[in-house]
């Protein structure tokens, strides 16, 4: 069963039943690309700026107030989780989002004709276009939409990073008296514990999250009353203030409308900083995941200083395999977040004039880079590294067979000596201490000192007597 409508291009059969109307079945036919549709976010987000609207222009006698009490009633029906299947465009539409914004208006508009007693299609008594969309423009509602929607977000994600961040700082305690040997460029380096390393991964953590934070500022700037081209057509300022004000009371958020229109209509640089700042969060995170399947590799002939729980069996093949497969799974969502950065950077470049009509694919890629990202953390933390386990005699063998604990030599014996030292006891498997003592270069007394790899996990030169 279908229905007739009437756009500027002609008629259109609409499915009956639908509450979308004839500009998102045009956008159905013509761009059957991906299936993938848009994130509840960017819905709710948008919903959320057409109740707003709706009540600032009935404050400004612009809207009838039952008209406009209609389409709240119809907005908080889409909020509290009705008609989400009737949002339906692809990902990939036409520029700016025009097919997503009336999607909404026309949702809107026959589920508010039907609180009033009519029928779907009956655009007589509310229009998508000269009431659900009064004051306002694709060119600024899509825009607030994916600001909006990304703020919508933002606080679980950060909430993942901290609590990650948390994990890492227990098992930093926990693991504190671990002594090890340190790493760099692969290769043997001085002494540290387990603690220290755990410990500098929550630092990462904290400062990617905090990286965050200050992006996100940026993201409450709102050009919601920018109309077309910034300019404020068929708007206002009154109404723009009186908008992004319930956006504010809606959500909780600061909110308020952009200093500059002209700036937040023509760019996305503000969604590309907090894009940035997700891939930063994301190289420290795929970073730390590496490491810890460098750490835990084994269990007999790799590294196994510390013991990653098992949360599923590793090969098809090879029975009692245990893989890390969180941390792996967490390196994937790290490059995809990262491809999605690079799509938005691309995208945001490729703006033109007065407007960027690449915001559809910015605001996908932003939102779900989110949402993976947070629950990459998530799952790391639950499943892994809450878990962690140290083996400190392997810690402590490997330690012991290193010669780099040679260097706190340096500052007593010089570094050509050390150096010497070292390539000797790696060639010949002779212990440093007994080498040194064979040169006669120091006292045993003081070689202890200087050779206790307690001291030189700590700052200053160790073996060092304060006067």
């Amino acid at each position: 069963m279908f229905r007739t409508e009437r756009d500027p291009l002609g008629e259109h059969a609409v499915p009956a039943e639908a509450y979308y109307g004839i500009q998102t079945a045009r956008a159905l036919e013509n761009f059957p690309i991906s299936g993938l549709r848009a994130q509840p976010e960017l819905v709710t987000a948008t919903v959320l700026i057409k109740k707003a609207a709706a009540q600032a222009n009935v404050a400004l006698d612009r809207l009838d107030g039952r008209l406009g009490d209609a389409i709240v009633r119809a907005a908080d029906e889409v909020l509290a989780g009705a008609l989400r299947e009737e949002f339906v465009v692809d990902v990939y539409q036409a520029g700016a989002g025009t097919s997503h914004n009336m999607n909404t208006n026309e949702v809107l508009a026959n589920r508010a004709a039907e609180l009033l007693g009519g029928a779907k299609g009956e655009y007589h008594l509310v229009h998508p276009n000269d009431h659900v969309n009064m004051g306002q423009s694709t060119n600024d509602v899509f825009p607030t939409a994916t600001r909006l929607a990304l703020l919508l977000v933002h606080r679980p994600l950060v909430e993942s990073a901290r609590a990650l961040a948390s994990s890492f700082e227990t098992k930093a305690r926990a693991f504190d008296r671990v002594l090890k040997v340190g790493r760099t460029h692969l290769q043997d380096a001085v002494p540290m514990t387990l603690g220290q390393e755990l410990g500098g991964y929550a630092a990462c953590l904290h400062r990617g999250a905090d990286d965050v934070e200050h992006a996100a500022t940026g993201l409450e700037e709102l050009n919601l009353g920018a109309t077309a081209v910034g300019t404020g057509l068929n708007a206002g300022d009154e109404y723009a203030a009186m908008a992004v004000g319930h956006l504010s009371r809606y959500t909780g958020l600061s909110l308020r409308p952009a200093v500059d229109r002209f700036r937040v209509t023509q760019s996305m640089g503000d969604v590309l900083a907090y894009s940035g700042a997700m891939r930063r969060l994301a190289a420290e995170l795929g970073k730390i995941a590496s490491d810890l399947r460098l750490l835990g590799m084994g269990p007999r002939a790799g590294i196994g200083e510390i013991v990653l729980p098992a949360v599923q069996p590793g090969s098809s093949i090879m029975p009692g395999k245990v893989n890390p497969s969180v941390p792996e799974m967490v390196n994937q969502v790290c490059f995809q977040v990262i491809g999605c950065d690079v799509t938005i950077c691309t995208a945001a470049e490729a703006g033109q004039l007065e407007l960027n009509v690449m915001m559809p694919v910015i605001a996908w890629n932003a939102i779900h880079a989110s949402t993976i990202l947070r629950q990459a953390m998530t799952a790391l933390r639950v499943r892994s590294v809450d878990g962690i386990e140290a083996d400190s005699a392997r810690c402590r063998e490997l330690l012991d067979r290193s010669t780099a604990v040679a260097t706190a030599l340096s500052p007593y014996i010089g570094y050509g000596a050390t150096a010497e030292i070292a390539k000797e006891s790696v060639r010949t498997g002779r212990p440093i201490r007994e080498l040194v003592l064979a040169r006669g270069l120091m006292e045993a007394e003081q070689l202890d000192r200087v050779l206790s790899v307690e001291n030189m996990t700590r700052p200053g030169i160790a073996g060092e007597v304060k006067k």
